[in-house]
C-alpha cells in the first residue's frame, strides 16, 4: 500500500496538546489522520509507545449516541496517552460500523431495534460482521518510526492483524467504559461472540 503523509499540524484539546499528522491513501483518496503526543520513533531499546487504533464513529463521536461506547472508547485513550505524555492514537476513517460503512450500519440499527444483536444484524443483511483492514494503520506508524507498540484495545483480532502485517505488539491494555441501557446487549456480544477481553469485568 501506498500512503503519504501531506500535513502535521498541532491540536490542542482536552486532553493535550497533540500534533495531528493527515495522511492519504494514494490508491483510493481515502484519508486518515494520527494524533502523536512526544516523540514516538523509537531504536530498538525504546520503550514502546502507547498507541490506539480507533475506528471511525459519526454516530457516537459527532453525535453522541448511547447506542455504542466508541466515543467513551476514544477519548479514554486520548486522556491515556495524555497522562502517559507519550503515544499515538490513529483514527482510521472509512471504519464506520466495523467498516460496513455508516448507512449500512443504520440498517443494521434498525435490526437491532427489531430483535437482532448487532452480530446478527449484519449477517441479516448479507453483510460481514468486520470488514475492517489495517494495513493503512501499519503503514502510517511505520512512517512515524514505530515499529513495537503497546495497543489499547479489547480486541484480540486487531493484536493479531497488526501482528500479521509486521508489527510487534508487546502488550494489549484494555479501553473499558461504563456500559448503559442502550448499549449492555452491544457490548456482552462483542464480549461474549467477538472474542473481545475483559470486558466481562463490566457486568460483575
Amino acid at each position: 500500500m501506498k500512503i503519504s503523509r501531506i500535513v502535521a499540524t498541532r491540536l490542542p484539546t482536552p486532553f493535550a496538546e497533540f500534533t495531528i499528522h493527515g495522511f492519504r491513501e494514494e490508491a483510493t483518496g481515502q484519508e486518515h489522520v494520527v494524533l502523536t503526543l512526544g516523540d514516538i520513533a523509537q531504536g530498538s531499546a525504546d520503550e514502546p509507545p502507547l498507541v490506539r487504533v480507533h475506528s471511525e464513529c459519526l454516530t457516537g463521536e459527532v453525535f453522541g449516541s448511547l447506542r455504542c461506547d466508541c466515543r467513551p472508547q476514544l477519548e479514554a485513550a486520548m486522556q491515556r496517552v495524555a497522562d502517559e505524555g507519550r503515544g499515538a492514537i490513529v483514527y482510521m476513517r472509512g471504519h464506520e460500523g466495523r467498516g460496513i460503512g455508516l448507512v449500512q450500519k443504520l440498517r443494521a440499527y434498525a435490526e437491532q431495534d427489531a430483535g437482532a444483536d448487532t452480530i446478527e444484524a449484519n449477517e441479516m443483511l448479507g453483510l460481514p460482521i468486520d470488514a475492517r483492514r489495517y494495513d493503512a494503520a501499519v503503514c502510517m506508524l511505520r512512517h512515524l518510526g514505530v515499529q513495537r507498540l503497546r495497543l489499547l484495545t479489547n480486541n484480540p483480532l486487531k493484536v493479531a492483524a497488526l501482528q500479521d502485517l509486521g508489527l510487534e505488539v508487546v502488550a494489549r491494555e484494555s479501553v473499558l467504559t461504563a456500559p448503559g441501557p442502550d448499549n449492555e446487549r452491544y457490548l456482552r456480544t462483542k464480549a461474549d461472540q467477538m472474542g473481545h477481553r475483559d470486558l466481562g469485568h463490566l457486568f460483575d
